[in-house]
């Protein structure tokens, strides 16, 4: 049975482009799936039907699952069950009866613009690593984009005529993303001084094509960054639990409160639909209760 988890996995991979994260989700996903079905004798995939998902979320929810791990768990078991019978491996259906847990719309953390401004002025800029970090801090920010998209920029992706570049989001689609005068500032100091010292220590030289480079000067990981997030965070003594994908949400968040359209902002984060942004909307209207009870004098 774990020859055809394989196959999916290589499917994923070659036909929808997901990302090593998301292949490696699946993977263990499938693979405690099947170890599941193997402690209950099953000898083939064919047999599995509503009642076998039915009895796997039960032992999920006595295990102490929370319900959205759960439905993230019933969520890659279904995607590999349609591939199996779209590839006419497996014909019986009744797996679909089976309903996804419920669970709470879960408000993504974010800063305020006074929080924002005191993270990006954390670093220290008189050394190449510094002046580094700042550039990613405010490219981050400028720009919404993913840590997996940043780490994957390359030097000639900036078009600084254009004050724009190309990102490769999800599923390989490439999108258009403008930045702000502050990024391109710190990206163009970054590039004619840090990033040609970082460099020197990079026996390719010239031929590495990598925006972001570490201190060896090769391609700097999506974990370095988070570490560097972590060390400014602690170093502005802004609150724990803000990662990378907090300044994500603080750029939707600030446009948003600043009256940019939903569907605008959708196109800047690369969301493929609509309801993944509305989640800012909910942020945006605690913002305003906020505004509310501060600003009027009944409230």
């Amino acid at each position: 049975m774990l020859g055809f988890v394989d196959g999916f996995i290589s499917y994923l991979e070659a036909e929808k482009k997901a990302s090593f994260h998301t292949l490696r989700s699946y993977a263990l996903d499938l693979m405690q799936f099947i170890a599941f079905l193997e402690q209950q004798k099953f000898y083939s995939l064919a047999e599995v039907d509503y009642r076998t998902l039915r009895h796997y979320l039960s032992v999920l929810k006595e295990e102490a699952y929370e319900r959205r791990t759960i439905a993230r768990k019933l969520s890659a078991i279904r995607s590999f069950l349609r591939y199996l019978n779209r590839e006419e491996l497996l014909k019986d259906k009744t797996w679909l009866a089976v309903s996804t847990p419920r669970i709470g719309k879960r408000l993504p953390s974010f800063l305020y613009v006074e929080e924002m401004l005191q993270l990006l002025s954390a670093p220290e800029t008189r050394t190449p690593l510094g002046m580094r970090d700042q550039a990613i801090l405010e490219t981050l920010y400028a720009s919404g984009i993913r840590v997996s998209e940043l780490v994957a920029m390359d030097v000639d992706a900036i078009d600084f005529s254009l004050q724009q570049f190309i990102v490769m989001g999800k599923g390989g689609r490439e999108r258009l993303v403008p930045l702000g005068r502050f990024a391109l500032r710190a990206l163009q100091s970054y590039l004619n001084t840090a990033r040609r010292q970082l460099l020197r220590k990079n026996p390719t030289g010239e031929t590495e094509k990598a925006l972001w480079l570490n201190r060896f000067g090769t391609r700097l990981s999506d974990r370095s960054v988070r570490r560097l997030v972590d060390k400014y965070v602690r170093q502005a003594g802004l609150n724990a639990g803000i990662s990378p994908h907090s300044i994500r949400h603080s750029f939707a968040t600030h446009l948003l409160n600043a009256g940019a359209d939903l569907r605008s902002v959708q196109e800047l984060l690369g969301h493929v639909n609509l309801s993944t942004t509305q989640i800012y909307t909910h942020i945006t209207q605690d913002h305003l209760k906020e505004i509310y009870i501060l600003a009027h004098p009944r409230a």
